[in-house]
């Protein structure tokens, strides 16, 4: 596994979660002054210097369930807050979009240029505000830095190590089905045909060599699909063309977006069985948790009716069945640990945990689960 992997990862899926806000931000009618808001907050929150320096440290990927307290994190990072069963259904339109992008990389170093074209749109959401677009211009240095000189392979370890980290997610998302890139049971379809990877020719073509080089004879063959060649590279520089459009914005139609479980995931949430052995790794994992999110400054509302709730789902009720009908497989609730037994070793921690509880008031509309760092890593 790449130890680089990390950043691409929380960038792609960080843009994937703007897209998705902001489209319904847009679809509820929330005043353009606090829609602004909330990109404004989850943005600063993303790019904050500290967070940005532990992020970038070369380190393995977190868990499920450890990126996912992230992001509950990062999404509550300004006003807006939503209810668990809708957090649940923005993280998996987040994850699937993302894993699809992956798949349908050409070629390894794509992804990069996926992630220019989240930080592209990312960019345009605060192009009003200075301060901030000085923080994402940082990052374009950094990623410009770290990655654009890495060689093919090194590439290819971190698609595969997003490959694994994606493997057994296949939450069905209604516009990939409606398009015919998804099927019935969650897994994508990868088209056949289309441009082959800039730097490659067009299969068809066997050509054969003598020990000197010369070439002495060629078959063509054929290929089975309609491919064509690349016409230019993308632009790994701050501006440019990146020629993909993996990693634009596919709500920019608007259409209804809904996530669906596969019928094997709900026959087997029947069965499934909580897994109570804790795990050893966990404890590191929560201290390397809590310096990532060290660095988030969250916003607290100091008059809980500045807030609003967002609701992923088309009524209330879809969001509360949605909420009962959801298999346990699928929870990214933490392991209970105790994180306090140990006050010394683990003084940090519950500073920073404490960060997040001090003077922190529920509002009516907050989730009952996740506003709360401390509840989200005890109370499970």
């Amino acid at each position: 596994m790449s130890s680089r992997t990390l950043p691409l990862l929380f960038i792609n899926l960080g843009g994937e979660m703007l897209y998705i806000l902001d489209q319904r931000l847009r679809a509820q009618n929330i005043p353009a002054d606090k829609a602004k808001k909330v990109m404004n907050d989850i943005v600063t929150t993303m790019f904050n210097k500290k967070f940005l320096e532990e992020l970038f440290k070369p380190q393995e990927l977190y868990s499920k369930k450890a990126l996912r307290t992230v992001f509950d994190r990062l999404a509550h990072a300004s006003i807006m807050r939503l209810n668990q069963a809708s957090m649940d259904k923005l993280y998996d339109l987040m994850t699937m979009a993302f894993k699809y992008q992956v798949l349908l990389c050409q070629r390894p170093k794509d992804i990069l240029l996926v992630s220019f074209n989240h930080m592209d749109a990312i960019k345009d959401f605060v192009r009003d505000t200075p301060n901030i677009l000085s923080q994402v211009d940082e990052t374009y240095r950094q990623l410009i830095e770290m990655y654009t000189l890495l060689p093919a392979g090194e590439f290819q370890l971190i698609r595969q190590t997003l490959l694994i980290f994606f493997q057994d997610m296949h939450i069905r998302v209604s516009i990939f089905l409606k398009d015919k890139v998804q099927n019935s049971n969650g897994r994508f379809v990868l088209p056949t045909s289309g441009p082959v990877p800039y730097g490659t020719q067009t299969p068809g073509l066997i050509r054969m060599f003598t020990c000197n080089g010369e070439e002495v004879k060629r078959v063509q063959f054929r290929n089975g699909g309609n491919y064509t060649s690349a016409l230019r590279e993308g632009s790994f520089e701050l501006f440019g063309d990146r020629v993909i459009k993996l990693g634009t914005n596919m709500y920019s139609i608007s259409r209804p977006v809904e996530t669906h479980m596969s019928g094997s995931l709900k026959n087997s949430a029947q069965h499934a069985k909580v897994n109570t052995a804790p795990n050893p790794l966990a404890k590191e994992e929560l201290n390397l948790l809590a310096k990532l999110m060290g660095g988030m400054e969250v916003q607290k509302p100091g008059n809980p009716e500045s807030g609003f709730r967002v609701n992923l789902f088309a009524t209330d009720e879809e969001e509360e069945e949605a909420l009962i009908s959801r298999p346990a497989e699928l929870s990214y609730e933490v392991i209970n640990i105790q994180a306090t037994k140990d006050k010394q070793a683990n003084e940090e921690l519950v500073r920073i945990m404490g960060e997040f509880t001090e003077s922190e008031e529920p509002t009516p509309c907050s989730s009952s689960k996740g506003d709360d760092l401390l509840t989200m890593m005890d109370g499970l």
